[in-house]
């Protein structure tokens, strides 16, 4: 028991310091005046009562009215007390706060807290800083994007069989024609090269189908677009996958082509990006496979698996580094002098 009463004492001498006979806290809003007093108003005060009530009290005590020294200093620290004050009560959400630690004053670091968090927060609005980071993502995500079509655009004008390619076209379509039958002799042979690839590489452009992360990004890839059109993409797929049940699990209708790349997709654990990065030939495969069946599926990922495994196991590399790992690797322990 006086293990008890000595912890309460205790406690009672270090709030001390900060409760004072009600009215506040040091070092936030008043202090330790009542910011109500200091305006002369009353806590059923309106707002415009206490801006009149400011108004009056601030031409009263303000320092260019008064000439003495001391009288100026006085004036000066009242003038500050009354602008904090008015600062305090003219802003609806400070006020309630402010109210609410007169009626609650035990609730001393509650009060800091709210204090505090006001002033060191932004006094920003949540809906812009959310609209500005969207923006810039959705910016950075689709210059990425650019960034990585034109890579590959530029790595296929490299490759022969692929601008050789794109020549033919170009000349069965009469696209070089053109460039030949220009009479301009002052183009260099750099100039000429340049027009040639900039043919080459609009060609390219027409006529590859790049898939995956190097595809031609599309605006509706944009994370600004998505989010618009997210209520469009849940109402979507919510009808999509009630017709699904609907069709395949009560009806038990026949799949179709693309419903058995989408299983199939599915067992592969890929994206929707991923899969369709894959070749028309790998696809066409699957389905001879009938992969879109579970157990054949499983069956055909263990098979593959083990195949992995053993072609491993015969490599000449991969058992150079099996008997590396195993005499040098991070298991093996040696007291070796050196």
């Amino acid at each position: 028991m006086n293990k008890l009463n000595n912890s309460c004492l205790l406690f009672v001498i270090l709030t001390l310091p900060y409760i004072t006979n009600g009215f506040g806290l040091e070092g936030i809003y008043c202090g330790t005046e009542n910011c109500y007093d200091v305006l002369q108003v009353t806590r059923e005060s309106t707002k415009s009562e206490i801006a009149k009530q400011y108004r009056r009290l601030a031409k009263k005590y303000h320092p260019d009215m008064h000439r003495d020294p001391e009288e100026k200093i006085e004036a000066a620290n009242k003038f500050k007390e009354i602008a904090n004050a008015y600062e305090i009560l003219k802003d609806e959400e400070s006020r309630n706060d402010y109210d609410y630690m007169l009626d609650h004053p035990e609730e001393v670091y509650s009060h800091y807290y709210r204090y505090y968090r006001r002033r060191v927060a932004p006094k920003v609005d949540a809906r812009i800083v959310i609209a500005v980071t969207i923006s810039l993502i959705s910016a950075i995500q689709y210059y990425t994007s650019w960034k990585r079509y034109e890579s590959a655009i530029s790595y296929l004008l490299t490759v022969p069989k692929y601008r050789n390619k794109a020549v033919d076209f170009a000349k069965e379509n009469g696209l070089l024609n053109e460039q030949k039958k220009s009479k301009d002799r002052t183009k260099s042979k750099n100039e000429k090269k340049e027009e040639m690839d900039a043919i080459i590489r609009r060609v390219l452009e027409d006529n590859m189908d790049i898939r995956g992360g190097y595809a031609k990004p599309k605006i509706s890839d944009i994370l600004w677009i998505r989010i618009i059109l997210l209520p469009y993409t849940i109402v979507a797929y919510i009808i999509w996958y009630i017709s699904w049940i609907w069709r395949f699990d009560i009806c038990k209708r026949p799949y179709g082509e693309e419903e058995k790349l989408y299983l199939i997709m599915k067992h592969m654990s890929m994206g929707q990006t991923q899969f369709d990065a894959l070749e028309d030939d790998d696809k066409e495969e699957y389905l001879k496979l009938e992969l879109w069946k579970k157990d054949i599926y499983v069956e055909w990922a263990r098979k593959k698996e083990e195949d992995t495994k053993k072609q491993m196991a015969e490599n000449s590399r991969y058992k150079a580094y099996r008997r590396y790992m195993k005499n040098h690797g991070a298991g093996r322990m040696t007291f070796d002098d050196s």
